[in-house]
C-alpha cells in the first residue's frame, strides 16, 4: 500500500520525468543505496530496453519515462539474490521506429552494455530484429506489443523447435480475427468489407490472420486491395476499388500517419463507410482526436484500458488508476502500450526476483516458469499456443466524441473475455 500511495502521490510534471535519473543516454538506475549496506553487492543487475522513442512508431513508446520512474519506489531496495542485494539498472535505447537499428542497438545491448535480460516493444518491427539478436547470442529476452503470430512466425519460428531464449506475451491473430466479425456481425451493412494492410511483419501477419476468419465465418464479402509500402501518400487506387464493389466495412492495418492520409483522401474521393475497424493506428486518442469530427466512430482493437479489471503485481495500481495517474501527470491521453509496457516490467522484475543466479541460463529458466497476474492481464508461457507464447485478452472499442480529449474509447464487444465491461453499442459512422 506504501508503494501505491508513492506511485499515486502528486508531484511537479517536470520533476516526475526527471525523478528516475535518466540519462542522456537512457539509463536509469535504482536501489544502488540500498546495495551499499551489509549483504550488498556491487553486481548490477542490468535490464536492456529496446523501443520506438522516435520516428513514426513513438506513440508506442510515449509511456516508457512514465513507466520506468514507477518502479524507483518498487526497487530503491534493489532485488536479493542468494543473500545478496543488487541494484537495477535499465539501459534504454531508441530503434527509430527502424527494424535494422532496433538490431543495431539490441546488439550494442548485448555485446558493450552486457545486459542481463534484454526487453523490446513496439510492433514487430522492434520485437522480432531485438529477439532475433537475443536468440543468436544466448541472452534471455521478453517482448510484447506485437501479435503472437508476427514475433514467432514472423521469425521462422517452429513449434515442434521452439526458440531458447525469446519469449513473447501479447495476443493473436484467431483474437483479433474474432473480435472484429463480432463486431461486424451487429452491424447494419451489406457486409461487403474492403481491406488494405501495411506492408510490415504486423501487416502481413494480420492480414492473413483476419482474412480467414471472415472466410469461415459467412455471411461476409470481402474485397481485399492488399499491401501498401508504409509510408504510402496515395491510397486513391484501393479507395476506387472499394466505392466500385460498394464496400461498407473498412479494415486493415496502418501506421497512423498513413491511417490520416488514406482517411482524408476517403473523404475527398466521396468514399464513405458505414464501419471502419483498423488496427494499429487507431489505438491512440491523439490520433484520433487529430482527425476531428471524422475520427468519432472509428473503431479498433483494444488490447488494454481504463476498464480492464487488472492490477500491477508490482504496486497493486489498478488500470483505472494508472490511467488516470498518467493523465494528471503527463497531460497527455494514456494508450494501450501504457499498460503492457508496465507488464513487461512486471514480468522482468518477477522473473529476476525468481531467478537462482545472475546467469543466462537461470534467468532463461525463471522466464519458462512464469505464472503471473499482470495489469494486462495473465502471463504464463507454460499454457501458451506455442511455448514461446502466452496470449492476453482482447476486445473490441469504438472512439466517440466527449472526455477531456474531445474524443473517449468506449469497449463495444467482449464476448471473447467477458470480464472487461462494454460500455456502449457499437454505431454506424455517420
Amino acid at each position: 500500500m506504501d508503494n501505491l500511495k508513492q506511485m499515486l502521490a502528486p508531484q511537479d510534471r517536470r520533476g516526475f520525468f526527471k525523478a528516475a535519473g535518466v540519462g542522456a543516454a537512457g539509463v536509469y538506475l535504482f536501489g544502488l543505496a540500498a546495495c551499499k549496506g551489509p549483504g550488498g553487492a556491487d553486481r548490477v543487475i542490468k535490464l536492456g530496453l529496446v523501443t520506438p522513442t522516435t520516428g513514426p512508431l513513438a506513440p508506442f513508446a510515449s509511456a516508457d519515462d512514465y513507466v520506468i520512474n514507477q518502479l524507483k519506489p518498487l526497487l530503491d531496495k534493489g532485488i536479493t539474490l542468494g543473500g545478496k542485494t543488487h541494484a537495477v539498472q535499465v539501459v534504454l535505447r531508441d530503434s527509430q521506429s527502424n527494424p535494422k537499428r532496433a538490431a543495431e542497438v539490441a546488439q550494442d545491448l548485448i555485446d558493450r552494455e552486457k545486459v542481463d535480460l534484454l526487453l523490446a516493444a513496439g510492433t514487430a518491427d522492434t520485437t522480432n530484429p531485438t529477439a532475433d539478436q537475443a536468440e543468436s547470442a544466448g541472452v534471455p529476452c521478453i517482448t510484447t506489443d506485437a501479435p503472437w503470430e508476427a514475433f514467432f512466425f514472423g521469425r521462422h519460428g517452429d513449434p515442434a523447435k521452439p526458440f531458447g531464449w525469446t519469449y513473447h506475451f501479447f495476443w493473436g491473430l484467431e483474437q483479433i480475427a474474432s473480435v472484429y466479425a463480432g463486431m461486424w456481425q451487429g452491424a447494419a451493412t451489406n457486409k461487403t468489407i474492403g481491406a488494405l494492410w501495411s506492408n510490415d511483419p504486423d501487416g502481413t501477419a494480420i492480414r492473413k490472420g483476419v482474412t480467414e476468419k471472415i472466410a469461415r465465418v459467412g455471411g461476409f464479402r470481402l474485397v481485399d486491395a492488399g499491401l501498401f509500402a508504409p509510408g504510402s501518400n496515395d491510397f486513391s487506387a484501393q479507395i476506387s476499388q472499394f466505392k466500385a464493389a460498394g464496400v461498407e466495412i473498412v479494415t486493415g492495418l496502418f501506421i497512423p500517419p498513413d491511417f490520416a492520409t488514406f482517411w482524408t483522401q476517403c473523404a475527398q474521393q466521396g468514399f464513405h463507410p458505414k464501419v471502419v475497424t483498423v488496427a494499429k493506428a487507431l489505438l491512440f486518442t491523439q490520433v484520433v482526436a487529430g482527425l476531428g469530427p471524422r475520427g468519432h466512430g472509428l473503431s479498433s482493437e483494444v488490447w488494454w484500458s481504463a476498464s480492464h479489471p487488472f492490477k500491477s503485481s508490482l504496486s497493486g495500481v489498478t488500470a483505472g488508476q494508472i490511467c488516470a495517474d498518467y493523465v494528471a501527470r503527463s497531460g497527455q491521453p494514456w494508450s494501450p502500450p501504457l499498460g503492457f509496457k508496465h507488464a513487461l516490467f512486471e514480468v522482468a522484475v518477477d522473473v529476476l526476483r525468481r531467478t537462482t543466479a545472475l546467469e543466462p541460463e537461470a534467468i532463461r529458466d525463471a522466464i519458462k516458469t512464469t505464472s503471473l497476474d499482470t495489469i494486462a492481464g495473465h502471463v504464463d508461457w507454460a499454457r501458451g499456443p506455442v511455448a514461446n507464447v502466452s496470449t492476453t485478452p482482447l476486445v473490441g472499442g469504438q472512439w466517440l466524441a466527449g472526455g477531456r480529449f474531445g474524443v473517449e474509447q468506449k469497449i463495444v464487444f467482449d464476448k471473447d473475455a467477458p470480464a472487461i465491461p462494454v460500455g456502449a453499442n457499437l454505431a454506424l459512422l455517420s
